[in-house]
């Protein structure tokens, strides 16, 4: 980072106003990136409220176009934004807004996730709380309208969308649910919240309730029975869906090659691993071992929630202290479970003032009561240091020369998974993953991810099966997951269902790491002897995060 603060330019103050905007339009965004003073609202994502998104979206561009950059910062500035616009604008005109309903990032899901991330420490806290649940009835009467307009226009989501969100939204609105739970449990650091505004608060988490039931009952009612049988959205939309998550063009057919080849490499190096573990051994056998190994067990949610900080805090310590440069603000990595119960493990980065550090959660399946280290550590590696956590800090702090929007909102999950990929085997590089089985673990993660490019490409270009039994679809998608992953089946299944409904964004963790190595490969190639791997991450990590392309473009050039 530079030690002088750079001058903000023209087009500085463009991406600075579209922040504002954003702000605006998405108060949900603005929670995550820490702009509580829209906290007490929620998105409007009727159809007039995707109307007025991209029309700001279009007059930003106009903006944009109509400006010069005075600097190379200028530039990846303009490249990265003026992308991210045009294709907020062709998602819109090909009418993706109708159908956006999917089991992981939908309205159903970011309308109950922003609560997670609002302050509860103080009484006020706990009234902008209720101001928000006051806002989640219009907001999915909103949504409900948009999916209307997309049932009149023939635009639908797949019916297995459909029916697995609907499963999900009585698991919100259950008498034990989140909005129940959430507000019986408010306890700000202060003191007993006033009774007016406990009234409020159950009131209020009781109308959120009746609105979910009501969203469920319409997508029961009214969506499921015109929904799509088809869970496959076509070429065009993919490419476009791929463009957004990757932040890149790629050959989709070259891809889907590749990560055919991927994943046998893949397999074959698990199997030199397993052997190493037990001799003789196939990878099932490895696993099954492993697995019943009580030193490598966590049981319960508290002990996994230990170990993950404890994992994370060690890591940050001694990478800290030898292969990267980590500023003291973003040291501090939270590591949380969850309170929800869909699966997954996400990262939420820092807000832009540090007030909120960066977290690691982890959403665990119901029933999931028991977890293997030798298979998460590398998981801890992805979403906190030298992955997520490194990556998305760093950029928020570097204030001396990139604007609000690069710092704290630019960038792909191709060029954030990938760089989490890139960096798990960069920690088995630098010695972290030396045990045979926290190698295997790695692996596995690594295993799942080629599988997911050929999955997901496969399933929704309509590629024939690896068998050559007719074309990928859900059944042999799930018999793909069963066969290559050593996870629960609850697991796969979700994971299946998200590929399905959010194409395009799992194969950009394995094709963004694709893509990190090719660049680093071409600046070690054109830089010779004097190429430091510590001064390349430090380059790539100061640009903040950006489009695939537009890194390649940067570092290569």
């Amino acid at each position: 980072m530079t030690a002088e603060a750079r001058t903000p330019s023209a087009i500085d103050d463009v991406a600075e106003r579209w922040v504002d905007t954003l702000v605006d339009l998405s108060p949900v965004l603005a929670t995550y990136i820490g702009r509580n003073e829209a906290n007490g609202r929620l998105d409007d994502v009727s159809p007039e409220g995707h109307d007025r998104s991209v029309a700001a979206a279009r007059a930003a561009l106009a903006e944009l176009d109509a400006l010069e950059p005075v600097d190379r910062i200028d530039e990846v500035t303009k490249t990265d934004l003026s992308a991210e616009l045009r294709l907020q604008v062709e998602l819109h005109d090909a009418q993706w807004h109708l159908r956006d309903l999917n089991v992981i990032a939908s309205a159903p899901q970011d309308f109950r996730q922003a609560f997670d991330l609002m302050p509860t420490a103080q009484v006020d806290d706990w009234a902008v709380v209720a101001e928000r649940l006051a806002a989640v009835p219009d907001a999915l009467r909103g949504y409900v309208d948009t999916l209307r307009e997309g049932i009149r226009q023939g635009v639908v989501p797949a019916r297995r969308q459909v029916s697995e969100v609907a499963t999900q939204i009585a698991r919100y609105s259950a008498d034990d649910g989140f909005f129940a739970k959430f507000t019986a449990d408010a306890t700000p650091a202060e003191g007993q919240l006033p009774a007016s505004l406990a009234r409020d608060l159950a009131d209020r988490a009781g109308a959120a309730r009746l609105a979910y039931d009501e969203l469920r009952s319409f997508l029961i009612g009214e969506l499921a029975p015109v929904a799509s049988e088809e869970d496959a959205v076509g070429r065009d939309l993919y490419a476009l869906n791929s463009r957004r998550f990757l932040g890149a063009t790629i050959d989709l057919d070259e891809t889907y090659e590749w990560g055919r080849d991927e994943l046998a490499r893949m397999v074959a190096e698990q199997q030199s691993i397993a052997e190493e573990i037990l001799p003789g051994a196939s990878v099932e056998e490895a696993v099954a071992h492993l697995e019943a190994d009580p030193a490598r067990k966590l049981h319960g949610t508290e002990a996994l929630q230990r170990w993950m900080q404890e994992t994370s805090d060690r890591a940050i310590a001694e990478l800290g202290a030898s292969h990267f440069d980590i500023p003291e603000k973003i040291r501090a990595l939270e590591c949380m479970i969850a309170p929800t119960q869909e699966g997954g493990i996400y990262y939420t980065g820092p807000t832009d003032d540090f007030s909120r550090p960066g977290r690691m959660w982890w959403s665990v399946p119901e029933g999931v009561t028991e977890f293997d280290t030798w298979r998460e550590l590398t998981t801890v590696y992805h979403e906190g240091v030298p992955g997520h956590h490194l990556q998305i800090a760093q950029a928020t702090y570097n204030r001396a020369e990139l604007n609000t929007w690069r710092r704290v909102l630019a960038g792909t999950s191709g060029h954030a998974e990938g760089w989490a990929l890139y960096a798990e085997r960069l920690m088995q590089q630098l010695g972290y993953l030396d045990d045979p089985a926290d190698c295997l673990g790695m692996l596995d993660g690594q295993r799942l991810r080629a599988l997911r490019v050929v999955l997901d490409i496969g399933v929704h270009l309509g590629k024939p099966r690896l068998d050559g039994d007719g074309v990928w679809d859900h059944d042999y998608a799930l018999e793909m997951m069963r066969h290559n992953v050593n996870m629960s089946d609850e697991f796969r299944q979700f994971e299946v269902n998200r590929y399905l409904g959010w194409p395009g964004q799992a194969p950009s963790y394995k094709v963004g790491q694709r893509i990190w190595e090719q660049v680093r490969d071409g600046v070690h190639e054109r830089e010779g002897d004097a190429f430091s791997f510590k001064d390349f991450h430090k380059r790539a990590l100061d640009i903040g995060g950006v489009g695939l392309d537009t890194l390649r473009n940067v570092l290569l050039d």
